[in-house]
């Protein structure tokens, strides 16, 4: 049930909005095993004038990038699992945007469970909820 936010550079597309959502989700269900079905993803783009890397404008250096921010519940992936994640999301998005800078980031953010969740329930509630289900 991650909340992903992608910014990437350039003009609002939506048919490349489209291909990165299915990226993403693919990727994060492949190697974060996320449900695609609960998977929220938001794109947003901006301008390569006036995103900087190294001091310099993308525009100028003539590259591509993008910033993919995930919240994951803490404890639900190994290291090598989001280490896996980061090598592929860098790989589709230099296959998607072409000539990305490696000043491209990507940070998953491990939550509380008793923090994070989506339809007015905590995942620490829906967790809890399906254990006693279990046991009964």
């Amino acid at each position: 049930m991650p909340i992903i936010n992608v910014t990437v550079t350039g003009k609002a597309d939506p048919a490349l909005s489209q291909r990165i959502a299915t990226l993403v989700s693919e990727l994060t269900a492949t190697h974060l095993r996320k449900d695609p079905t609960i998977t929220a993803i938001v794109v947003n783009y901006a301008d390569p004038l006036h995103w900087f890397a190294g001091g310099r404008s993308l525009a100028e250096q003539g590259t591509n990038s993008f910033w993919l921010d995930i919240k994951v519940v803490d404890g639900t992936n190994t290291k090598q699992e989001m280490a896996s994640y980061l090598q592929a999301v860098f790989a589709g998005f230099q296959q998607l945007l072409g000539n990305v800078h490696p000043e491209s980031y990507i940070l998953v953010h491990e939550v509380s469970a008793a923090a994070y969740g989506f339809e007015g329930k905590t995942q620490e509630f829906r967790y809890i909820s399906n254990q006693l289900k279990a046991a009964v």
